[in-house]
């Protein structure tokens, strides 16, 4: 009896490691091959964007967060490189350790902990690990910690280096020895100025030592630190490498306070830096989506909320440009990518990160009022592409600068929706409606009346930017209306007047029907490709399109003639989410599938742009497909009175999906088949 308990317990045992295992395979992404195609993905905290690569050791870059210099004279801003702290060699006996000679590499993308790690095998006399991290707990540092077992005796010499990118000028590099308190540091330290003087940014680095300190050597030939010592065969040796970049964006004076950062981050130690950088990822991971049934949808679903938590942080009034902290692209400028697609997922999950993003906009409030003001308009007219100053910073060759305004209506909408989420009734009042009444007024003006008592939008360029300067766009029109409605309703809530004119235009701008009753895209579209879904965004996520057969009839038009080749990831997600709705299984799935499959790049899972590009995370992608999940198969919907489940339906082999940590109150939702 004993021996069949003990076996019982044994197997329970057992059972609950492996669930544990796979459970903890699902937060995890692996690369095996080191000569496939490789994508990289970013590590960032919000503040700094980290870019690994599969070469040993190897950072391409470091990305700044709306941190500007000219792109070039007369030319617009673009988001800088930051200098690089996180250049580490490693040579074993005099020989570097590099891909020639290296065996067993295997890198894992840890979501939960939020971690890059590499593991290899370096010319059959060592095993390496190294784990890179741009720490959460303090958002203008990251940290490198490696693990080097000694196979055979030899001897290792570590050097750690500054790059600095061709965006800067006036650069210099130094060393600094110094004590405190019989604590003694060894800093490397750079700065300089932006090529074109907008910018002054410092950067910072020291080793981390586990044990006994070990002084470093300065290299005044290669102005890199470096240190070396033998390890016995058998013997492991441990070391960390902290690094800080700072910007005169955030600091009168980054050059001391990225040696402070790091003073700072020498004095608290790596045990105590993780897991600080440990507790603030859980807290974030209290909002999650479980997909049970379909463990690649899981990993894809759960990596795309990962690079959006890691893209923006609480309290920073700072944004999330369509690439994330990854690279320079789009300039690292924010556009309606933000409003309409990676800001509803953030405002069901996280209202802090939404919040966030809401008052980059009312920080540029000012700004918005001018460019209404230039342009003939009342209230504010926001910039298609902004940057940190919030004027219009798209590139003059680009016609959606000008005429791309639906941008003003889609701040607007987030705006009415955070309050729907939050009833922060001081927020209203102090910033919410503000925005919702200056947004207002520039619809007021904007618009054209009709002879029959309707409202035009003339010369503008809709969701579809392959249509420019066009009539009464689909989508511009719906969203410029249903601004103007949250605006009558926020007005009420304070407690306003509501200027008649808001309503009057609001109820009576043209929507355009073809004669079998399809949504027309503008009043001169004839059914061309287009660029991406635009009348289809009247039903989701604006709701203004309620009735199922015209939904379907919209879908059915529109979903074959988005551009296959150049059109962007995004579309497809709000096609699922109708269908979804309307109880189709199989054609939503197809839907998800169809706007994440194309652009997956390994080894990770990294979405790009388009099916035919190849950039780090596209984070317009990632909300649109968490919009698919959330809005679609879980039914989540934001409502006048908060956040409701409405009917849908997962996707035939789903079992279901629990969504955790959903508005202030924290709720869990659950669907199931």
């Amino acid at each position: 009896m004993r021996i069949r308990t003990l076996c019982l317990v044994l197997g329970i045992l057992l059972s609950v490691a492996v669930v544990k295992a796979d459970e903890e395979s699902l937060w995890q992404l692996e690369a095996v091959d080191i000569h496939a195609p490789y994508a990289p993905a970013p590590m960032a905290n919000g503040s700094i964007g980290i870019l690994p690569q599969k070469e040993p050791f190897k950072v391409e870059h470091v990305m700044l967060n709306h941190v500007f210099d000219a792109a070039a004279p007369h030319v617009v801003s673009r988001v800088m490189r930051g200098i690089n702290p996180f250049c580490l060699s490693v040579k074993i006996d005099g020989e570097a350790v590099d891909t020639s000679n290296i065996s067993s590499w295997h890198q894992i993308i840890d979501m939960r902990r939020a971690i890059h790690r590499t593991d290899l095998s370096a010319l059959n006399k060592a095993n390496i690990s190294y784990e890179l991290c741009a720490l959460r707990n303090l958002p203008y540092a990251g940290l490198i910690h490696v693990r080097i077992q000694a196979r055979k005796n030899m001897m290792l010499e570590v050097r750690s280096a500054m790059d600095i990118p061709d965006d800067y000028a006036k650069s210099a590099v130094r060393y600094r020895e110094m004590e405190a308190e019989g604590h003694p540091m060894y800093m490397l330290e750079s700065d300089a100025t932006s090529r074109w003087g907008y910018r002054r940014v410092a950067a910072t680095s020291s080793f981390l030592f586990e044990g006994n300190l070990i002084k470093p050597i300065y290299d005044e030939a290669t102005h890199e630190l470096y240190f070396s010592l033998s390890v016995k065969e058998g013997e492991t040796f441990c070391f960390s490498l902290i690094g800080s970049v700072c910007s005169s964006r955030d600091f009168l004076d980054p050059f001391n306070e990225a040696e402070r950062q790091v003073i700072y981050a020498i004095h608290e130690g790596r045990e105590a830096l993780m897991q600080a950088h440990y507790r603030l990822w859980n807290e974030l991971w209290q909002s999650d989506v479980r997909i049970e049934g379909d463990d690649n949808a899981q990993r894809i679903v759960r990596f795309a909320l990962f690079n959006l938590y890691a893209s923006c942080r609480a309290g920073s009034r700072l944004s999330i440009p369509p690439m994330g902290l990854s690279l320079q692209g789009y300039n690292g400028h924010i556009f309606w990518d933000t409003e309409l697609w990676m800001y509803p997922p953030m405002l069901l999950l996280n209202q802090d990160i939404a919040r966030s993003m809401l008052d980059y906009r009312f920080d540029r409030l000012p700004a918005a009022r001018k460019k209404a003001l230039s342009y003939g308009y009342r209230g504010a007219m926001f910039p298609w592409e902004s940057d940190d100053s919030g004027e219009e910073a798209t590139p003059t060759f680009a016609l959606t600068g000008p005429f791309e305004h639906h941008i003003t209506a889609d701040i607007g909408i987030a705006c009415w929706n955070y309050y729907c989420i939050t009833h922060d009734m001081h927020w209203l009042q102090r910033e919410g409606y503000p925005l919702l009444k200056e947004i207002a007024d520039f619809w007021v003006s904007r618009s054209s009346y009709n002879p029959d008592g309707s409202y035009s939008i003339h010369n503008v360029t809709g969701a579809d930017e392959y249509a420019n300067g066009v009539t009464d766009n689909a989508f511009t029109n719906g969203a410029a209306s249903l601004a103007l409605q949250y605006a009558c309703r926020a007005a009420e809530v304070c407690g306003e007047k509501i200027p008649e004119a808001w309503r009057k235009v609001g109820e009576n701008i043209r929507i355009l029907q073809f004669e079998n009753g399809v949504t027309r895209e503008h009043a001169t579209y004839k059914g061309e490709m287009i660029k991406q879904a635009d009348a289809n965004l009247l039903a989701y996520p604006l709701g203004l399109i309620t009735d199922e057969k015209r939904q379907k009839q919209d879908l059915e038009y529109y979903a074959e003639r988005i551009d296959q080749k150049d059109g962007p990831a995004m579309s497809y997600s709000v096609y699922c989410v109708q269908y979804a709705r309307m109880g189709e299984a199989g054609k939503a799935y197809e839907m998800f599938r169809r706007c994440y499959e194309p652009n997956l790049r390994a080894p990770f899972g990294v979405i790009s742009e388009t099916p035919t590009s190849n950039n780090p995370y596209f984070m317009t992608g990632a909300g649109g497909l968490l919009q698919a999940v959330l809005n679609g198969f879980c039914g989540l919907q934001i409502t006048d009175n908060g956040i409701v489940q409405l009917p849908s339906v997962l996707p035939p082999h789903w079992k279901r999906i629990v969504v955790t940590g959903v508005g202030p109150d924290k709720q869990t939702y659950i669907r199931e088949r």
